[in-house]
């Protein structure tokens, strides 16, 4: 459940109509259109003002004995609620509800300011060759640099730096502390407090004294990217880092100069993506995934959390283990470990080890 100190939610909740609306919903026979719904809670602790949720079976038994006011449900689960709980069956609860939390609680989309000011404040230091549009706030404390541009509707949080030269899109959220150089971002992009983004990759010239290889090209972040606290994105050596449309990074994520990412990937956190790797549309990372460098990683592939990839993965497959292969193999080879460790750990030879 919200908590109003951090959380408002808006002036007049959502009526069940409007719930049943967004979601795609029909209205079950006598329930009142014109109901209003303040918040939105899990099953648990929702009480009759609450909007709630359920698509696992798991929690099948939280479903019948709870108190929402009203419950996004699959069909199957759709019998299961109490007489006092409306329920909207929807194909997909989860992405129903999520819509209608950002409704109710529009403020917790993205990150806004921190000291509750509009422009720029007073501590904070903006270059006088820096251009901002109407619109933008800074908090105490953020720099930008000379050259910088930012877009109406953005805002920079406190202690943020804003590199010379760096452009920043409209309606953009920049965490608190995040350090942005060498790029370009679009419009919407989400970057959460501590993340770094534009510094040196990692290039040197290996030998008796290691060279280092000057980084001199971007980071190129698009449209609607959203990264994670205290991810690094280096910018290019040879050629920019590109974040794709849509992509989804966690937090603690780690991309090298070069990498390339394309639109709408999920990346989740512990993530480690070497120099020059691209990942085509749709891919998806998880958790503590390692990734060499140079690799090629196909259109809507997925990795299992704690993999390590260390050859290009086919476009659409599902690869996991060390090192990384279709998920098929990697089932077969733990399937046959196993059984050799029931059968007493016996050698190759049939001795006793």
């Amino acid at each position: 459940m919200s908590d109003p100190i951090f959380f408002t939610a808006a002036a007049d909740g959502l009526t069940l109509a409007e719930i049943a609306a967004a979601a795609g919903a029909s209205l079950p026979d006598g329930a009142d259109p014109e109901r209003r719904f303040s918040g939105a809670a899990s099953l648990e602790s929702a009480g009759p003002e609450h909007l709630a949720y359920m698509d696992n079976a798991r929690y099948g038994d939280a479903l019948a004995a709870t108190r929402a006011g009203v419950c996004l449900v699959s069909p199957r689960f759709a019998a299961r609620c109490p007489a006092t709980t409306v329920a909207l069956v929807s194909r997909d609860p989860y992405r129903a509800y999520a819509a209608l939390l950002g409704r109710l609680h529009p403020d917790a989309l993205r990150p806004g300011s921190q000291f509750a000011v509009r422009g720029v404040a007073s501590g904070a230091h903006v270059h006088p060759e820096a251009r901002l549009e109407d619109g933008v706030t800074v908090d105490p404390g953020a720099v930008v640099g000379p050259g910088a541009e930012i877009g109406a509707g953005t805002v920079i949080g406190p202690n943020a730096v804003i590199g010379p030269g760096v452009r920043i899109g409209r309606d953009c959220a920049i965490g608190a502390g995040t350090t942005l150089s060498h790029a370009l971002l679009g419009n919407r992009v989400i970057i959460h407090p501590g993340a770094r983004i534009g510094q040196d990759g990692f290039g040197f010239a290996m030998g008796a004294s290691h060279l280092k290889v000057p980084q001199v090209g971007r980071v190129i972040v698009q449209d609607d990217v959203e990264i994670g606290a205290n991810t690094t994105i280096d910018r290019g050596a040879s050629r920019d880092t590109v974040i794709g449309e849509g992509t989804k990074i966690d937090n603690l994520v780690q991309i090298a100069h070069n990498v390339v990412i394309g639109r709408h990937c999920v990346i989740v956190s512990g993530v480690g993506i070497s120099g020059s790797t691209t990942l085509e549309d749709y891919v998806v990372l998880g958790g503590q995934v390692g990734v060499v460098g140079h690799l090629r990683i196909g259109r809507g592939a997925q990795i299992a959390g704690s993999s390590n990839v260390n050859r290009d993965v086919p476009p659409g497959s599902r690869w996991g283990g060390t090192p990384a292969k279709p998920v098929r193999a990697w089932f077969r080879e733990l399937t046959t470990l196993a059984r050799l460790a029931e059968r007493g750990g016996k050698d190759l030879s049939g001795e006793d080890t």
